[in-house]
């Protein structure tokens, strides 16, 4: 699938060029004939004789924006200055910081800030440690832990090379609901110390996001830590993911004027975020469901899965999806289905097989950067296509999610999350997206749209108090 000019491949090039000529058409030219896209060009400076002009780019990727750059410094006349990534420069000394709410300035403030009038708080809260809900950055803080094993695209990279993700995944904490997040490294992927480091330092947060942790050691550890502690345990791979889908498929359904219970859903991929959108969507109501991993179609008979241990993630999914027994390949499940659901690999499916599903198809192809099957493809015969990807519509982004389930959680001061309330942040995210407003092509809010982040805190702090998992309001 063709890739276009994307501005995470943004740089900035500084050029002295001739004052009079066609320099400047010369350029433009260069970058678009190859595949390139000028996104500014601003003259920094002037004289009779010459002109500087910093010209923006946007690429596909380094070494499409490195050739770039190459045709530019070929132009007669031009004299190439400093190159410069905008997305490197957007992360120099990291993208987030920590500030105090109080001015110190003077030996009163220093006195109550810190010594000798902290004291008293600390002691107040030795007393009663539930104050430290009141009294700390406990109240407003969520700790974003990850050990590198499973980060977007890139795999197990460690916890050094993940830390810009997790200080982005601080960054949207922060802009959509106003929490205070702190990401946390680990530098382990053993499973008993990632869960005994996540205990020791749990009683400064309100809530724990466990992010990019490879499956299945994901599932002991996030269980675990639910059991073991008294604030919010939120794997947002899996359960981010599979409350966006859900709140997009409720939109395609009503949509495609089709219900839940009376659906085929066919799945691409057996991990952390599949079989958390299979759970959650069986609670929501879904009756027929395929999951069809590398293997093949996942049924109880299969050779791998006879002696499946039955706590195993794959072991559920054979015996709790496929009420038809179907076996086979991914492919030949499709066919017939009403919904496709991918959070695999690149083209697994293809135009041919998205035509041979149901009327009213509809496909989300989830796969980063390059989803299961090329969109446009899908669009020919399927009535409502989704993807992870923000350069087309419908995307499925877990920042649509998990700013205002914990917003929720924390206005709660839950002490858990469960399916009850996901399935309630699920329903308010679809319910943004009004009846004027619904379309195929429009199943889900944007990110920046100012409803979503309220909407669903507020159905997960009411889901919250349903449930008793609230302490009570915070004060």
């Amino acid at each position: 699938m063709a890739t276009a000019p994307s501005v995470s491949y943004s740089m900035t090039v500084r050029l002295e060029v001739p004052a009079s000529g066609t320099a400047v058409s010369l350029l433009t030219g260069a970058v678009e004939s190859h595949g390139g896209s000028v996104t500014g060009l601003d003259v920094t400076a002037s004289g009779h004789e010459k002109l500087r002009i910093d010209v923006t780019i946007a690429a596909t990727s380094t070494a499409h924006a490195e050739e770039i750059v190459e045709q530019l410094r070929g132009i007669e006349g031009v004299t190439l200055g400093k190159v410069s990534d905008r997305t490197f420069l957007m992360h120099l000394g990291g993208k987030i910081e920590m500030q105090s709410k109080h001015p110190i300035r003077n030996r009163d403030d220093l006195s109550m800030i810190y010594t000798p009038g902290v004291a008293r708080v600390c002691m107040a809260i030795a007393e009663n440690p539930e104050d430290a809900r009141r009294l700390t950055i406990k109240r407003n803080t969520v700790a974003v832990v990850t050990d590198g094993s499973a980060v977007l695209g890139l795999g197990n990279i460690g916890p050094m090379a993940a830390m810009p993700v997790m200080e982005g995944k601080a960054a949207l904490f922060k802009r959509f609901a106003d929490i205070d997040a702190w990401p946390l490294c680990l530098d382990t992927q053993d499973t008993d110390e990632i869960v005994a480091i996540v205990k020791a330092i749990a009683p400064g947060f309100a809530g724990i996001n466990l992010e990019d942790i490879s499956a299945p050691r994901c599932f002991e550890i996030e269980a675990r830590l639910r059991e073991a502690l008294d604030i919010p345990v939120f794997h947002d791979d899996q359960h981010g993911t599979a409350i966006v889908v859900l709140a997009a498929l409720t939109n395609a359904l009503r949509v495609t004027s089709k219900a839940i219970e009376n659906i085929r859903v066919v799945m691409s991929g057996a991990g952390a975020a599949g079989t958390a959108i299979l759970k959650l969507l069986i609670a929501a109501g879904l009756k027929n469901a395929v999951v069809a991993d590398i293997h093949g179609v996942v049924h109880a008979g299969r050779e791998d899965l006879v002696d499946a241990a039955p706590g195993s993630a794959l072991r559920w999914i054979a015996d709790n999806t496929n009420p038809e027994g179907l076996t086979g390949t991914l492919k030949e499940a499709v066919r017939g289905a009403d919904v496709f659901i991918g959070v695999s690999a690149p083209n697994v499916i293809n135009g041919d097989d998205v035509a041979g599903m149901a009327e009213g198809a509809i496909v989300f192809a989830l796969a980063n950067p390059d989803p299961e099957v090329d969109p446009a493809v899908a669009r020919q015969t399927a009535a409502v296509v989704a993807t992870g990807r923000s350069d087309f519509p419908n995307q499925i982004n877990n920042v649509l999610v998990f700013p205002g389930v914990f917003r929720g959680l924390l206005d709660a001061q839950s002490r858990t999350v469960n399916t009850d309330m996901m399935i309630a942040a699920a329903k308010a995210l679809a319910d943004v997206v009004t009846e004027d407003e619904l379309n195929p092509n429009y199943i889900v809010p944007s990110v920046f749209n100012d409803k979503v982040a309220g909407a669903v805190a507020g159905a997960v702090r009411e889901a919250a108090k349903a449930a008793g998992a609230a302490a009570g309001p915070a004060s």
